[in-house]
């Protein structure tokens, strides 16, 4: 990454405006109750091929003050054996609707802290899946844990389950920022936890940070990136914060603590990444790093690299089916998500109906603008010709008012337009968002419900 692509404050200042992450288009602010559940349904017993699985488990024993996630805290660890039942209940209205010899090529464990259910839980929620789907020989399973409750008991149940991708948030090293955050996690717990993978067989390994929290500066980020580069990850989640308080109360705390300028938080991201790049690690987009012989790598350079709802993804075609509280689901042409308050979903299933509370069902018109966003925010370009041949359109005509805001954005130095396409430059991926945003026609009625771009 060249230094001087690093925006400048004007440019800050410009672009800083709320926005979705756009982990799917329309964005989940889209989705409405009164989709009838019947449609949502509908399409499901339509799709064909193989399944991604989502499970969200949301128990914590304690809140992380900038957590942004549907989680329930507690420190009751039956609670948890009640909730496998419910989502034995959930699992078993929905298979029947699956066309017959469908198999699951994706498992992911989140939440929450899915390792706050125990080994002897996790086995049972194994063995629970294994009665009602079919695995791919070679399907990739993955899980969301805290290194703060995480034992090797736990880490081999999930081996058992197949589970060989890890993902573990780290957030900050720095004790001062984790206390203005409600996190105390030590460098010797990181390192534990990773030692508890490598020895079990795990293969490939995510740390998760966030930037933009209290009492973070670039000095004392420095030392947070040096410390879990010597875990050697294959892979970075680095998220800017987001706050939303008028969504998460509990984030108002932070505020007491004084949160960074974007100025700072430009300063943070410029640090992360000029140090994993000269560490060798590929700038994938918005908030992902990855080693370059990484899938994720691999995949964008390729030209199929995708996006969903755990963010940038290798395999395409898949249907999600997520289970448990909040999780949202996805067809070719739908979404729908599940209810998120715990006495709503047992009350449905106790109904013997399907948790669904919203949904979605995409036009044609939904569905173009997906390929077109999805794209941009993976390859960081857009070949015109190829997008009006699939779809049987002159694609300058059809997004001029999108192509009239990106001629700003090209005199601002974001991104290079061309009579056959675009490319965004190593400036303009620090503003993904906005110019995806160029494309979204409902942007402007919806901006106060999304976290700031920068």
């Amino acid at each position: 990454m060249n230094p001087t692509a690093f925006p400048a404050d004007d440019l800050i200042a410009k672009y800083n405006r709320p926005g979705p992450r756009y982990t799917s288009y329309p964005p989940a602010t889209h989705f409405s109750a009164e989709v009838p559940q019947e449609s949502l349904l509908e399409e499901v017993r339509a799709g064909e091929g193989p399944l991604s699985l989502y499970l969200h488990l949301p128990f914590c024993e304690s809140l992380c003050w900038f957590c942004g996630c549907h989680t329930i805290t507690t420190t009751n660890h039956d609670r948890a054996d009640a909730y496998i039942d419910e989502l034995e209940k959930e699992i078993a209205l929905f298979t029947p609707l699956l066309k017959p010899g469908r198999r699951a090529a994706q498992l992911h464990f989140g939440g929450g802290t899915p390792n706050f259910f125990t080994p002897a839980q996790l086995d049972r929620l194994g063995t629970l899946l294994r009665q009602h789907f079919t695995f791919e020989e070679q399907a990739e399973c993955s899980v969301e844990l805290d290194p703060r409750r995480l034992t090797r008991e736990h880490v081999e149940a999930f081996a058992r389950m197949g589970v060989r991708r890890a993902s573990f948030g780290v957030q900050d090293c720095d004790p001062q920022v984790q206390e203005a955050i409600h996190r105390i996690q030590s460098p010797e717990t990181n390192r534990q936890c990773v030692a508890f993978l490598r020895e079990t067989g795990f293969t490939s390994l995510n740390i998760d940070l966030v930037y933009g929290l209290p009492r973070q500066s670039p000095d004392s980020f420095k030392k947070t990136l040096d410390e879990v580069l010597a875990l050697e990850p294959e892979r970075f989640a680095i998220f800017n914060y987001a706050h939303v308080p008028w969504i998460k109360p509990a984030q108002k705390i932070l505020e007491k603590a004084g949160l960074p300028t974007p100025q700072t938080k430009l300063a943070l991201l410029r640090l992360i990444v000029e140090t994993l790049t000269e560490a060798g690690y590929v700038y994938i987009g918005m908030d992902h790093f990855a080693r370059a012989d990484d899938e994720l790598a691999v995949a964008q350079r390729a030209g199929t690299l995708q996006r969903n709802f755990q963010g940038y993804s290798t395999r395409a075609g898949l249907d999600i089916c997520g289970f448990g509280i909040s999780s949202i689901s996805q067809t070719a042409d739908s979404y729908r998500q599940n209810v998120k308050a715990l006495d709503d979903y047992r009350a449905h299933l106790a109904e013997g109906k399907l948790p669904l509370e919203r949904g979605y069902i995409l036009t044609g018109e939904d569905k173009l603008r997906r390929e077109v966003i999805t794209r941009l925010m993976c390859d960081m370009a857009l070949d015109f010709t190829a997008i009006s041949e699939r779809h049987g359109i002159d694609f300058r005509e059809k997004f001029a008012p999108a192509l009239r805001e990106l001629d700003t954005m090209a005199a601002d130095g974001l991104v290079e337009l061309q009579p056959t396409g675009l490319r965004v430059t190593d400036t303009g991926r620090f503003f993904i968002r906005n110019l995806a945003m160029c494309f979204d026609p409902a942007i402007q009625s919806n901006e106060n419900r999304y976290s700031k771009t920068v």
